[in-house]
C-alpha cells in the first residue's frame, strides 16, 4: 500500500518498482482500483487471456473486461460470482476456471484494505493446463498400476522409492507413506549399497534386466520375488520402473517338481506312466531294478505286462469301473522268477472325464511275504514239535465248536500231560527232553485221525481235538491206544527213557458249552487222572468242577490265613526208644479256618505249594518253632531239637532261605543243630543246582537234615552220602504191619543197619502199639514217633505231657 507522506517523485519510483515486479512474476496479475477501473496488469495477464497490446489500458472500466471473461466456458457464472465477491469487500476467493479452448487456469482474488476500506482488488491467474493434464495422466497411470497383481516401484538412481503401487503395500506390509521414505536397501537384503551402483550401470546399459531376489516384509518374512527392472530417462534424469512378482507359489511348484523328479528317479518303488490306450510311456529306474526290463523293452507295450496273475482280469475290471485298484499280486521278472508285489493303479482323467493317463506303482514284497509266512508260522506253531501252539489250538477249537453247534454233533478235547517228564529232563538234559517231546508229539499224531488237531500248549502238555466223535466209547478207544503208545520206550541217543501219560477228557456239548469251560474241564479231568496214580485217562464229571471251585475258595482264604493269625503249631514228641525220653519234637502246622474249622494239612499244603504261598507259610513256621525252641531248651533240655518240614517248592523258590534261617537262629542265640530240616526223598532227585547248594549250606551252618518216608521213593545210597543226611525216617507203611519174622521187619532191620553203617540215625514213624516199639527198639532203631506216644499237641499240652511222663 502507498503512503500519503511520499512525494510525487517517490511515488513514481515506487510504482515503477511495483510494475517491474508484476512484469517479472510468472502469474498473470490484474489490479482493479476502488472506483472499478483497471489500475494495473502485467504481460502474463495479456498472454493468458489473449489480449492485444491496445485492447486493454490502465484506467479502463472493469466493465471492459467482460468481453475478456467471455472466453470461459461458464463466463456468466464467473461474472455473477465476481459481483458477489465485490459485495463482500473482505472476502478472499480461489477458483479453477476452464477456457472454451480447453485451457485451465486457477484464479485467486484478494482485496487490499487500508483504513478499513477496500482500496484495490487484486486478481492473480496461473495457467495450470499442463499441470492438470499431468496430474490426470498420473492418476490414470497410478490407477492402472494399482490394479496390477504385482508390486510396482519407481526408483531413483540413489535407490529411493519415488512411487509405489497398492500391491507393494499389501505384499510388504508397509503403508504408502512408509515406503516412500524408504529405499531398495531397506527391503532387499541381496542388494546392499555396495552392488547397487553396478546394478544401475548394467540396467542403464541393457535397459531391461530380470533378476530373482528376496524381499523382506515389515514382519521379517523373506519372500522370493522375480523383478523386471526397466530403465528410462525423463528430463535427462534416469529412472527404474521395477515390477516385482511374488514367486513363492512358483518356487513351491518348482521344488515339488524337482522333488517329484528325484522321487521318480531314485524311488525304490517302481513307477510307470501309460497313455489312454494303456500303452507304457515311461518307466523309472526302480521298474528296471525290480522287473529286469529296460525302458526300450517296455515303452509302447501294454500296461498289462504289469500283472499276469490269475486275478488280473478282476483287477482290470475294477480299474475300468472305478479308475483305480490296489492289492497284492504275483508276477514274473524278465528272467522268469516269480515275485510278490504290492500294486497300485490310478487313472488321470481330462476335463471331459476321459482317460488321459494311467499311473502304476508297485514294490517288491517277496521278502515281506516270506517273513509274514514265517511270522505266521512262528505265531501259530510250536517250533520244537511243529504242532499247532496254544494260539492256533484255541482258534481251531473255536471253529470246531461252531461247526458242532451247526451240525448238532459232539466233539472231545483230550488234555495230555507227560508223567515223569521233568525227571527225564533233569537227569538226561534238556536236549534229550526236547527229543522226547518230539517223539511224543509224533506218537500222539499217529494215534488220531488226520482231520483231528493235535497241539502243544507248552512244556509237556498236549491237547487233541476229536471232531464228530459220536459215542464216547470211540474216544475211550483212542485214549487207551494213546496210553499204550506212550508207555513204549523212548530211545534218546544212547539213552532209553520210560514215561507214562495222564489224560483228561471233556465233551462238547455234554460237559461244557463254550471253549473256556471245555478246556478247564478237560484240565481238571487230567489232574484227577494224575491224582489217581497217573498212566490213565479220566472223563470229566461235575464233582471235579465242585472240587476245583472248593480248591479255589480255599486258595483265596489261604492268602489271608497268615496275616489274620489263623495258623498255629502243634508238636508231636519224638521219643528216644532206648531211654523212653522225649528228646525231640516235630513241628506240624494247623489251620483254624474261621468258617470250616480245622483244615487238614493234606488239604491245604498242596494248594500252598501250587500258589507259592508255601514259602510264606514255611518262614512263619520256622519263626514260631524257633521261638518255642528257645523256651524249651531253657525249661526242658538244652539239647532239645525241633524238626521242621520244608517243601521242595521252598527249595526251588527260596534260594537264600537257609541264610535267613541261620541269621534268625543266631539272633536267638540258638545253635544250628537245634533245628532239623525234614525233606522228602523226591527232593533228592532234584538235587542239582540250587537244591544241592541249599542242602550243603544247611550242613555248613550246622542245621541237620532228616529224610522223610524213607523206602518209598527212589533215592540212592549215594545221595545219602553226598548230602550228609543226619536222620532217616522209616515210613509208617513198613511199621503199620510190623511183626517178628515178617518182610516188613526184615526191611526195617536192613534200613537200620545200613543207616548206622553210614553214621545216620533212624526215626520210625507211625508207631501205634507197644509191640511195634519193642521190635524196633530191639532192632536198634534210635527214635520213635506215633500215636503210641502222643498225637500232635499244642505247645501248652506238649509241656503238660512232658511233665506227666517225667513224674
Amino acid at each position: 500500500m502507498l503512503h500519503s507522506e511520499q512525494n510525487p517523485s517517490q511515488l513514481r519510483q515506487s510504482l515503477a518498482i511495483l510494475q517491474a515486479a508484476l512484469d517479472s512474476t510468472a502469474d498473470a496479475i490484474l489490479v482493479i482500483d476502488a472506483a472499478g477501473r483497471v489500475a494495473a496488469f502485467n504481460p502474463q495477464f495479456k498472454r493468458i487471456w489473449g489480449i492485444a497490446d491496445t485492447s486493454l489500458n490502465v484506467g479502463d472500466s472493469a466493465e471492459s473486461l467482460r468481453y475478456i471473461f467471455g472466453q470461459l466456458k461458464q463466463a456468466d457464472e464467473f461474472l455473477r460470482r465476481v459481483d458477489a465477491i465485490y459485495r463482500e469487500s473482505k472476502l478472499r476467493h480461489y477458483q479453477e476456471l476452464e477456457f472454451k479452448d480447453g485451457r485451465i487456469i486457477e484464479s485467486y482474488y484478494q482485496p487490499q484494505i487500508a483504513d478499513g476500506e477496500t482500496v484495490a482488488r487484486v486478481w492473480s491467474f496461473r495457467d495450470i493446463t499442463e499441470q492438470k493434464n499431468s496430474r490426470r495422466r498420473l492418476a490414470q497411470l497410478s490407477f492402472g498400476m494399482d490394479q496390477m497383481q504385482d508390486s510396482a516401484y519407481l526408483i531413483a538412481e540413489d535407490a529411493r522409492f519415488l512411487y509405489i503401487n497398492n500391491q507393494s503395500c499389501k505384499t510388504l506390509g508397509y503403508s504408502h507413506r512408509e515406503l516412500l521414505q524408504m529405499c531398495v536397501f531397506d527391503i532387499d537384503p541381496l542388494f546392499p549399497k555396495a552392488v547397487w551402483s553396478e546394478h544401475w550401470l548394467e540396467l542403464k546399459s541393457r535397459r531391461s534386466v530380470t533378476v530373482e531376489t528376496l524381499h523382506q516384509t515389515k514382519n521379517g518374512e523373506i519372500l522370493p520375488v522375480e523383478v523386471v527392472a526397466n530403465y528410462f530417462e525423463y528430463g535427462n534424469v534416469g529412472y527404474n520402473l521395477a515390477i516385482a512378482r511374488d514367486i513363492r507359489e512358483r518356487k513351491r511348484v518348482e521344488e515339488a517338481l524337482q522333488q517329484a523328479a528325484l522321487i521318480y528317479q531314485h524311488s525304490s518303488e517302481a513307477m510307470l506312466l501309460a497313455d489312454a490306450d494303456d500303452r507304457i510311456l515311461t518307466i523309472n529306474p526302480a521298474f528296471t531294478a525290480i522287473t529286469g526290463y529296460e525302458a526300450d523293452e517296455v515303452v509302447g507295450k501294454h500296461i498289462g505286462l504289469l500283472n499276469r496273475d490269475i486275478h488280473s482280469e478282476a483287477m482290470w475290471q475294477a480299474i475300468r469301473k472305478d479308475g483305480h485298484w490296489r492289492g497284492e499280486v504275483w508276477d514274473k521278472r524278465k528272467n522268469g522268477e516269480s515275485f510278490a508285489k504290492a500294486l497300485t493303479v490310478n487313472t488321470i482323467f481330462d476335463a471331459n472325464r476321459q482317460v488321459h493317463r494311467r499311473m502304476a506303482l508297485f514294490s517288491d514284497i517277496t521278502e515281506k511275504k516270506q517273513a509274514e509266512g514265517l511270522i505266521w508260522q512262528q505265531a501259530n506253531f510250536d517250533p520244537l514239535t511243529q504242532l499247532p501252539n496254544r494260539r492256533m489250538f484255541h482258534d481251531r477249537l473255536g471253529h470246531d465248536i461252531k461247526k458242532a453247534k451247526r451240525e448238532f454233533s459232539r466233539l472231545a478235547v483230550l488234555f495230555i500231560d507227560l508223567d515223569l517228564f521233568k525227571e527225564v529232563n533233569d537227569t538226561l538234559g534238556h536236549d534229550m527232553g526236547d527229543r522226547l517231546l518230539q517223539i511224543a508229539a509224533q506218537r500222539i499224531v499217529a494215534s488220531v485221525r488226520e482231520t483231528d488237531t493235535v497241539a502243544r500248549l507248552g512244556g509237556d502238555e498236549f491237547t487233541v481235538i476229536l471232531g464228530e466223535v459220536g459215542d464216547p466209547s470211540n474216544v475211550e478207544r483212542i485214549a487207551r491206544d494213546l496210553l499204550e503208545r506212550m508207555t513204549e520206550c523212548f530211545e534218546l541217543g544212547n539213552e532209553v527213557a520210560y514215561i507214562s501219560t495222564s489224560i483228561g477228557i471233556a465233551f462238547f456239548p455234554d460237559d461244557a458249552g463254550d471253549l473256556k469251560s471245555l478246556l478247564k474241564h478237560a484240565d481238571q479231568a487230567m489232574y484227577e487222572a494224575k491224582r489217581l496214580g497217573r498212566n490213565q485217562y479220566c472223563f470229566f464229571i461235575p464233582a471235579m468242577q465242585e472240587a476245583a471251585q472248593s480248591r479255589l475258595r480255599l486258595s483265596n482264604d489261604l492268602r489271608h490265613a497268615v496275616t489274620d493269625g489263623q495258623f498255629f503249631l502243634c508238636y508231636q514228641p519224638i521219643v528216644e526208644l532206648a531211654s523212653g525220653r522225649v528228646r525231640k519234637a516235630e513241628a506240624l502246622i494247623r489251620w483254624s479256618h474261621p468258617l470250616r474249622g480245622i483244615v487238614s494239612p493234606s488239604e491245604f499244603i498242596p494248594i500252598a505249594e501250587e500258589t507259592g504261598l508255601i514259602c510264606q507259610i514255611g518262614n512263619w513256621t520256622f519263626q514260631q518253632a524257633a521261638k518255642q525252641l528257645l523256651v524249651w531248651q531253657a525249661s526242658i533240655d538244652p539239647g532239645f531239637q525241633i524238626t521242621i518240614n520244608k517243601s521242595p517248592v521252598q527249595f526251588r523258590n527260596e534260594r537264600d532261605s537257609h541264610r535267613d534261617w541261620r541269621d534268625q537262629l543266631q539272633a536267638l542265640n540258638l545253635a544250628g543243630n537245634s533245628i532239623v530240616i525234614e525233606i522228602t526223598e523226591g527232593l533228592l532227585l532234584e538235587a542239582s543246582g540250587s537244591v544241592a547248594e541249599q542242602l550243603l549250606a544247611f550242613r555248613d551252618a550246622g542245621i541237620q537234615v532228616s529224610l522223610d518216608d524213607f523206602g518209598t521213593g527212589y533215592s540212592s545210597l549215594s545221595y545219602l552220602k553226598k548230602f550228609d543226611i543226619d536222620y532217616i525216617k522209616i515210613d509208617q507203611s513198613f511199621v503199620r504191619n510190623l511183626a517178628a519174622g515178617s518182610d516188613d521187619m526184615a526191611l526195617c532191620e536192613a534200613i537200620i543197619v545200613m543207616a548206622h553203617k553210614l553214621g545216620i540215625k533212624v526215626v520210625a514213624e507211625g508207631i501205634e502199639t507197644g509191640k511195634q516199639r519193642e521190635l524196633l527198639a530191639a532192632a536198634g532203631c534210635d527214635y520213635g514217633q506215633g500215636y503210641l506216644f502222643a498225637r500232635p499237641l499244642p505247645a501248652a499240652d506238649f509241656e503238660r505231657l512232658l511233665a506227666e511222663t517225667a513224674d
